[in-house]
């Protein structure tokens, strides 16, 4: 798989990122969705494309698996 620094995601793929968490943080747990917990997804969002995945519902399954556990 190509591994993709972040300066090179393209436009629409950070805009995909950016959506995805979204959707993916309104399916945890209420008790989990705090900041820390957000960008924890968010990374985990980040690690998986620079991994060289576009696929928004793979974003979305590794955010949701990352939100299961809140941040501490």
């Amino acid at each position: 798989m190509l591994k993709l620094s972040p300066q090179k995601f393209a436009p629409e793929l950070v805009s995909t990122m950016r959506s995805v968490l979204n959707v993916a943080v309104d399916q945890i747990d209420a008790a989990h969705r705090t900041p820390a917990t957000k960008a924890k997804m968010a990374e985990r969002i980040l690690r998986t494309a620079a991994e060289g995945v576009t696929e928004a519902q793979d974003f979305i399954t590794v955010a949701i698996e990352e939100g299961k556990q809140p941040a501490d």
